[in-house]
């Protein structure tokens, strides 16, 4: 009979040690969903408490880095939002005075061309800021996902440059190309694109009417580097060290240059694990370095 009642009472001490313990971590939990940044659950003897520990625990991680997720994307959202209403600004200004002067009764033909022309050109230089940041905020948030595939080198540009192929020819510009023919580099097709057609862009939109762009190419066991060089008067060495940030416009840039195309460049190629450099060349000009290392 006492043995019994000893066995009872062992039996009711352990039973009520498991209720404080699953209270305690009841509490917890509860601490932890609300807020608290400890994610200290206790420790327990080994058994099914011990494992729900480890599940809870590892539920609340997940949680929080979701969480965490979110609030980036959010930040980089209202960035994206801020810069874009900050960079429209002035465009929408001119848009609005071009309309008021497009009212005016006594102008002529000619003259109302003229302004629908402009009108047309700064709606989609507006519409490429906008879907550039979109990309900028989408790459800084994490939220696109980069496919990797092998790529040759020399019909890549051909088919980059068939975009700018119509404004080269306007401004009589030629384009040199040197490079063996089996060169390739592995990096997400169309986002890569989009970073080399900003960089030939921008020598374009600096080279002379009459004058070259070369872009040349070497493959080694560790990378494959594309360089792009082009006729024009240079950077500006104070301008060299700010080249790829954001919004940010030197001193030879054109008025209508939102600063935008080679900072969205660098974004894409970070994230394929690439590098980007901007110098003048010896020879004059400015010559852009992109280097793909071999990271299948």
């Amino acid at each position: 009979m006492a043995e019994g009642l000893i066995l009872l009472g062992i039996f009711l001490i352990c039973l009520r040690r498991r209720y404080e313990d699953m209270e305690k971590l009841t509490q917890k939990v509860d601490r932890i969903l609300h807020g608290e940044d400890q994610l200290e659950l206790g420790e327990y003897k080994e058994g099914d408490l011990e494992i729900l520990k480890d599940e809870i625990y590892k539920m609340t991680v997940r949680l929080r880095e979701q969480n965490e997720q979110l609030e980036r994307e959010k930040s980089y959202l209202a960035n994206a939002l801020a810069d874009i209403s900050h960079q429209i600004r002035t465009p929408l200004t001119s848009l609005n005075l071009m309309v008021e002067r497009l009212r005016r009764p006594d102008m002529e033909e000619g003259q109302k061309r003229k302004i629908y022309r402009e009108m047309t050109g700064m709606l989609q230089r507006m519409e490429w800021l906008i879907l550039a940041l979109l990309k900028i905020s989408k790459l800084d948030a994490g939220a696109v996902t980069l496919e990797k595939q092998k790529i040759m080198v020399r019909p890549f540009l051909r088919e980059v440059l068939s975009v700018l192929e119509i404004p080269m020819e306007l401004r009589e510009q030629q384009v040199i190309l040197n490079g063996n023919e089996d060169a390739s580099f592995y990096g997400d097709e169309s986002w890569t694109m989009e970073a080399v057609e900003n960089v030939l862009k921008n020598c374009m939109e600096h080279t002379p009417y009459g004058g070259t762009i070369r872009i040349s190419w070497e493959e080694n066991p560790l990378y494959t580097e594309i360089s792009v060089t082009d006729s024009g008067k240079g950077i500006d060495e104070k301008d060299l060290p700010h080249i790829f940030e954001r919004f940010y416009k030197g001193r030879m840039s054109e008025q209508q240059n939102f600063g935008i195309g080679l900072a969205l460049s660098r974004s894409i190629l970070s994230h394929e694990k690439a590098v980007i450099t901007a110098k003048n060349a010896k020879e004059g000009g400015a010559k852009f370095q992109m280097r793909f290392y071999e990271n299948r």
